[in-house]
């Protein structure tokens, strides 16, 4: 295995991290499929709205990323990449949906509107920060990998 693949799967955080990824993750893949379900409401027609471009070609990306990502973190997989991901997906919506907010009805509604926001980007930056944690599919692929260190093949 790679000193880079090594890096981005290897955590020393605790099992409990399961937790932060299980909330991250499920509220990803649910927003995610819900802008397929309702494409005027949360994906091309608020896209369009705020003003997005190419909100056709965009939106549908950003739900699958939503998806993908999601599922990434629910597993445990590449969690530092979906985490990155999903931090962008995070800034673009905060920075489009809550900056306008914040401008026209002042802190305290843009921080009730960006309550949700603001969660899932600390989260997932914090899974980006320290990775999966003991029960994982990249703690398991960092233990079981050829070259992995004893410190990666320890059991969480």
């Amino acid at each position: 295995m790679t000193v880079f693949l090594r890096c981005l799967l290897a955590s020393d955080a605790p099992a409990a991290v399961l937790l932060i990824r299980l909330m991250v993750g499920a509220v990803f893949v649910s927003e995610g499929i819900q802008k397929f379900l309702f494409p005027a409401e949360l994906a091309v027609g608020r896209f369009t709205k705020i003003g997005l471009p190419s909100p056709e070609i965009l939106a549908p990306f950003v739900g699958g990323v939503e998806i993908v990502g999601g599922f990434l973190l629910l597993l445990g997989l590449c969690t530092r990449l979906a985490a990155g991901a999903l931090i962008i997906d995070m800034i673009v919506a905060i920075t489009t949906t809550k900056i306008p907010i914040l401008l026209k009805d002042g802190l305290w509604k843009m921080a009730h509107e960006a309550r949700t926001d603001w969660s899932m980007l600390l989260g997932a930056l914090f899974l980006l920060l320290v990775g999966a944690g003991a029960w994982s599919l990249d703690a398991r692929l960092a233990r079981t990998a050829p070259g992995g260190s004893a410190w990666e093949r320890r059991d969480g």
